[in-house]
């Protein structure tokens, strides 16, 4: 009787999963656990410029509240000037900030859809995407990435567009995928933008990961502001990319159609001063801040690259396992082709080895045989659990 108190936003089974009990209970009894999931970048011995990050953010000038819906224009000025860095034009009033990009995305499915309303969620994708849109009373539906042995992740476009109903107003595409890796492809993003003008829906980009580029290739998309006719949402922000989720700063860049750009515009300034949720110190701090990400993105590229090198290496010793292609962000998906469940094979690993691996499932892979890893640990974690994982799991 007490649950209907409660709205049925949350599943109604919040009881930790047998994986998590497993690793809680070893590590209450002090056992290391060599964790591969560990994608928190403060907590894998990255050297930050404490002290630059700590006086950017405390500046006198933070002392003083004024409150602008979009943010200010000093710290749009400078997001704006990262693009400009890239090659990129952003307009810094078509740039809207907000407290992370999962803020974002609750304010453009407010923004775009009524109760009941659709959305197009990439699956294999992360979890938290669909959780996002249940709390707004929408619908995800996933929509399936494809591999190819020789060319890695694409959309399968035929089924997306299928999938397409009158209740669905947005498509949402990772790019890179997490946690695929793969980049959006121009001829990939001409194909949506024609989807969504025929069927009147927005496009939604998470850029997160996209300055993580594993070989720079000309037909990925770096960004796809302004590279499209129909009404575009980019995401991006400084949990990633300058590897300070604690700071919380994300944006929204809108772009497209001129005539749904400036009614977007409107519409999002109404909901941002709902809220006013971006911290005046990291305002403030944004443009200090943004000129440290040559040196933090440096040593992310460098453990990535280290830790791609050797698990590409233990693999190939293993007869029934593979790298599945990357080409960027921060995870890598090995497949294995063997008898065993993903639930008892990461069961198993913390259990025995004491290494932690995500399931395929948690990321929907559409059937066993695939665990993803985080390539963030450092070396001697990474290369101590990739080592328990291939020595149980693969054949020799």
């Amino acid at each position: 009787m007490g649950d209907t108190m409660f709205s049925n936003r949350l599943k109604s089974d919040l009881s930790p999963n047998a994986l998590s009990i497993r690793v809680h209970e070893k590590r209450s009894k002090g056992e290391t656990i060599f964790d591969l999931t560990e994608s928190n970048p403060t907590r894998v011995g990255l050297a930050y410029d404490a002290e630059k990050i700590l006086a950017a953010i405390s500046r006198p000038e933070a002392m003083t509240y004024t409150p602008d819906p979009r943010g200010s224009v000093h710290a749009r000025e400078a997001i704006a000037g990262y693009y400009r860095k890239q090659g990129d034009a952003v307009d810094p009033d078509a740039l809207f900030l907000t407290a992370s990009t999962s803020e974002a995305y609750s304010i453009l499915f407010k923004l775009l859809g009524n109760p009941g309303d659709e959305v197009l969620i990439p699956q294999p994708g992360y979890p938290l995407l669909c959780h996002l849109a249940y709390f707004e009373n929408l619908q995800p539906f996933s929509y399936p990435m494809r591999y190819v042995d020789t060319q890695g992740w694409g959309i399968d476009l035929e089924i997306l567009e299928a999938l397409i109903t009158p209740k669905s107003r947005a498509i949402v595409v990772v790019n890179p995928n997490n946690p695929t890796g793969n980049y959006l492809k121009q001829g990939e993003l001409a194909a949506l933008d024609g989807i969504c003008r025929r069927n009147r829906l927005a496009l939604i980009v998470d850029e997160v990961f996209s300055d993580f580029e594993s070989d720079p290739s000309p037909e990925r998309v770096r960004t796809a502001a302004n590279r499209s006719e129909t009404l575009t949402f980019v995401l991006n922000g400084f949990s990633k990319m300058l590897a300070l989720p604690q700071v919380k700063l994300g944006w929204i860049a809108v772009s497209g159609d001129p005539g749904r750009v400036r009614e977007a515009r409107l519409r999002l300034e109404i909901l941002l001063d709902f809220y006013l949720s971006v911290a005046t110190p990291v305002q403030h701090a944004a443009g200090r801040l943004l000129g440290l990400r040559g040196n933090i993105q440096g040593q992310i590229l460098r453990r990535i690259a280290a830790n791609s090198r050797f698990l590409e290496e233990q693999v190939l010793g293993a007869s029934n396992c593979r790298v599945l292609i990357r080409e960027g962000g921060w995870y890598a998906v090995i497949e294995i082709r063997d008898m065993v469940s993903d639930e008892d094979r990461v069961l198993r690993l913390a259990q025995d080895h004491n290494t932690l691996v995500h399931p395929g499932y948690f990321y929907g892979f559409c059937r066993e045989g695939y665990g993803v890893v985080s390539l963030l640990p450092p070396v001697e974690t990474f290369r101590t659990g990739i080592s328990r994982l291939i020595s149980c799991f693969g054949r020799r």
